[in-house]
This record gives C-alpha cells, sequence and structure tokens, in this order.
C-alpha cells in the first residue's frame, strides 16, 4: 500500500498531478481544492495517498492531510458513493466541511457537490454520522512539501523540505472535542455542539469552542 508519496510535481492536469519520485512518475489523482493548494510544475510537494485497486484498474488519490484521506474512506464506504463523488464533496467541502456537515446533519452542504443527488446525500449523513466525532477529534496533520529527512538530488543545489503548518481551527477543534470528552459528553452530541459553533465562529480558538459549545450543550 502506498500511503504517502513526496517528490516535484512534474504535470498538473485538470483533475490530477505527475509526481516525480527520484525519477519514478506517479499519477495522483486531486480534488479541485487540493490541486488549487500544490505548487507548481517543478516545485516540491508531498501528498498522503489511497490506492483504488480494481481488476483492471489502479488509480491513487492525494490529500493534502489525514483527515481529508480519513473521510474519503469514510465517504467511499457509503453505497452510492465512488472515488469521482467522493472528490467532488471534498473539492466542495473540505474536510472541515465534511465534518461539520455530517455531524449537524446538513445533508444540504453535501448535496451541493457536483454529482451528488439529496437522497445520496442524506445516506451520507445519515450513514456516517456516528463517525464525525472520531475524524473531528484527530490531530490535524501538517502539510508537508518533502518529507523533513529526505532531499531529493536535483544534480544542482539540492532541494530543501518545507513544512506549512495545518490550518489553526483543525488543532482547536480536536481540542475542544477531547475537552468535551472528558467532561463526559458522547461523542457525537459533543462533535454537533463543535460544528455548530464552529459555523458561526470559524475562526474560534479552542478555548472559544469549549465555552461556546458548552452552552449549546446546556440543558434549555
Amino acid at each position: 500500500m502506498i500511503g504517502r508519496l513526496a517528490g516535484r510535481i512534474d504535470y498538473r492536469g485538470t483533475d490530477h498531478v505527475l509526481i516525480d519520485v527520484r525519477g519514478v512518475g506517479y499519477i495522483v489523482y486531486v480534488s479541485d481544492r487540493t490541486l488549487a493548494a500544490l505548487p507548481g510544475v517543478g516545485e516540491a510537494a508531498a501528498l498522503y495517498t489511497d490506492l483504488l485497486v480494481r481488476e483492471d484498474l489502479l488509480q491513487l488519490f492525494g490529500f493534502t492531510t489525514l483527515v481529508e484521506k480519513e473521510w474519503h474512506r469514510l465517504l467511499m464506504s457509503v453505497q452510492g458513493i465512488g472515488a469521482k463523488a467522493s472528490m467532488a464533496i471534498l473539492g466542495t467541502l473540505g474536510p472541515d466541511g465534511v465534518s461539520r456537515a455530517i455531524a449537524l446533519g446538513d445533508w444540504n452542504a453535501v448535496k451541493a457537490a457536483p454529482g451528488v443527488g439529496p437522497k445520496i446525500a442524506q445516506r451520507v449523513v445519515n450513514e456516517l454520522k456516528d463517525k464525525a466525532a472520531t475524524v473531528m477529534s484527530m490531530a490535524p496533520a501538517a502539510a508537508v512539501s518533502l518529507p523533513t529527512d529526505d532531499v531529493i538530488d536535483t544534480g544542482d543545489t539540492p532541494l530543501q523540505p518545507t513544512v506549512t503548518p495545518a490550518r489553526a481551527d483543525g488543532a482547536a477543534q480536536a481540542d475542544a472535542m477531547s475537552a468535551l470528552a472528558n467532561l463526559g459528553y458522547a461523542p457525537g452530541e459533543a462533535a454537533a455542539a463543535v460544528a455548530t459553533v464552529q459555523s458561526e465562529q470559524p475562526d474560534a480558538d479552542a478555548a472559544t469552542l469549549i465555552r461556546a459549545a458548552l452552552k449549546t450543550l446546556a440543558p434549555k
């Protein structure tokens, strides 16, 4: 299983990139959002990957974070959701948006993805709502352009690794979920409360998320 690739972008397509890893080129399919976040041709990049295996086909799909990869894996487990639909959902909402939509039961947000109808969107929410808390509490991985222990030999000046920090709201979300779990709240209700707060305060830090989520969870 190929779980991660790091190398130089040799080509950018409309839905994929070709990554040269020490002379071997890998075609990796990505969402629109991920494609827009990747650097240009000739620059270093790294992607977490998931390998789709069929009798007549092998395809690699790439993700900037492990949270995004995990949502792809879960989306693919829903009947009627293939790789194309999963990438469309992730490209439209992003991993954080998928977390919020599923935690809140907002199937209309899922339906906004190209090619995803209302019945499929409702099925996604119904089947994955119990999984949202687990994914939301995952510590966000940094988007790494090149592994810190690796350098690609270009024959000239070595290409040095660079690391772009992961979004702060992902870390705040994970911290808030952990704190609410420690306070005894069920994963599902904690996920819904955090998602509600984040939809209203997308830049909230962990402390703000916890306080606001507790108000949401307080008995009326």
